[in-house]
């Protein structure tokens, strides 16, 4: 192989899985995060099966299952009447369905795992304070420009550097993210704190009119994990802002009253307005490719936005060690792979917000019914295209 490293734009959970991936198929990387130290903000988030097989892909698998809870069911409740609709069960017939289990981690538990595996690699190199601005190629490789002059050369270059990717500007230039008008309150509680009938060991969603809270346990059931989202028609993208408790009360105050003690139950409350884009074509240019966020940003409503950033990493490694030393074949190939798929999880994501997540009227009450009527078979088949898969045999 060539003595130049590739690069990867981004020290997050896309960026590190794709270094582990390609490390362990024998090339040498370089990771340049800009921020001063690797970590990752944010709070819960949910593993599927997919995730697992891709986890176990990229060696680190078992470290990430002894940070995970590992929930009984996926619970949807109607917020306004306080009636379970539907529960999906996790159990034995699930991870034999699927491979694997399903649980919840604390995404900076799961961070920490991807850094430790990549600190441990002889072949992967972490920088910090290396924000990536643009790059220039030619034929014998790709030059990250960094933003204070630095050059680094490399025989690729993977943007896996989020929603507002300097990397995809330059790859793609389709201008600023798309505001969905949907806000997501986030805080993490101690369990004491949680109202006791509602500690239990599910990935609880209740789905209101316009709006929905989440909660799960974390970390060895020390913390539980809030999630309350608000279709109040936001305009500007912002990403963890504090925000007064009352404003977050406020905006729940038509709900029953268990899932208002919920959001009673937390004390303080960061902000994030969320953001997608179209999907598009247009993944590669030359030896420089997108991964995860910057790729293919997607909503949260189905719990998929790092799962399917680390079965990118998967898939590009294996290309690209299946190409023998062809990058740009083994880069577009990743991108045929990876499309179709990604694709119809950005689309299914809106989807569900839509008409699962924040249904009113009517329209509730036919989810309602259209829920009740499934059986766990019904639900099981009905991801198995998302998580029957393993890893990038997609």
């Amino acid at each position: 192989m060539t003595d130049l490293p590739i690069l990867i734009s981004g020290g997050g959970i896309g960026g590190l899985a794709a270094a582990l991936g390609l490390a362990n198929k024998g090339h040498a990387v370089t990771v340049l995060e800009q921020a001063s130290s690797l970590g990752e903000i944010g709070a819960g988030i949910q593993i599927g099966p997919n995730a697992f097989h891709a986890l176990d892909r990229l060696g680190v698998g078992p470290a990430a299952r002894a940070k995970a809870v590992y929930v009984d069911a996926l619970v949807l409740m109607d917020a306004l009447s306080d009636e379970q609709v539907c529960a999906i069960p996790l159990d034995e017939p699930f991870r034999q369905r699927f491979g694997n289990p399903y649980a919840v981690i604390h995404r900076a538990d799961l961070h920490g795992v991807l850094v430790d595996g990549c600190r441990a690699h002889e072949r992967v190199t972490l920088r910090t304070g290396a924000r990536v601005a643009g790059y220039d190629q030619d034929g014998a490789g790709v030059a990250a420009r960094l933003a204070d002059g630095e050059r680094v050369k490399g025989q690729a270059l993977i943007g896996a550097d989020g929603l507002h990717s300097p990397v995809r500007a330059q790859v793609v230039g389709d201008g600023a993210p798309v505001v969905s008008g949907h806000t997501t309150y986030r805080s993490v509680i101690p369990t004491a704190m949680m109202p006791e009938a509602l500690r239990w060991n599910g990935a609880t969603l209740w789905a209101g009119p316009k709006c929905h809270i989440v909660h799960y346990p974390l970390q060895g059931w020390k913390v539980f994990n809030l999630v309350a989202t608000v279709q109040n028609n936001a305009t500007e993208a912002v990403a963890g802002e504090p925000v007064p408790t009352e404003l977050v009360r406020q905006s729940f105050a038509h709900l029953a009253p268990r899932p208002q003690s919920i959001i009673h139950a937390a004390e303080s409350w960061k902000r994030w307005v969320l953001c997608d884009r179209e999907p598009q074509e247009r993944w590669i240019d030359g030896r420089v490719a997108l991964l995860g966020d910057a790729a293919h940003p997607m909503l949260q409503y189905m719990a998929q936005g790092a799962c399917m950033a680390m079965e990118d990493a998967v898939c590009l490694a294996e290309t690209v060690a299946t190409a023998a030393g062809d990058i740009d074949a083994g880069l577009e190939a990743y991108r045929e792979r990876r499309l179709p798929r990604t694709t119809r999880l950005q689309l299914s994501s809106r989807a569900m917000g839509e008409y699962v997540y924040h249904p009113d009227g009517a329209r509730r009450l036919a989810r309602n019914a259209w829920l009740k009527a499934k059986s766990a078979t019904d639900f099981f088949d009905s991801v198995e295209w998302l998580y029957g898969v393993r890893g990038m045999a997609v």
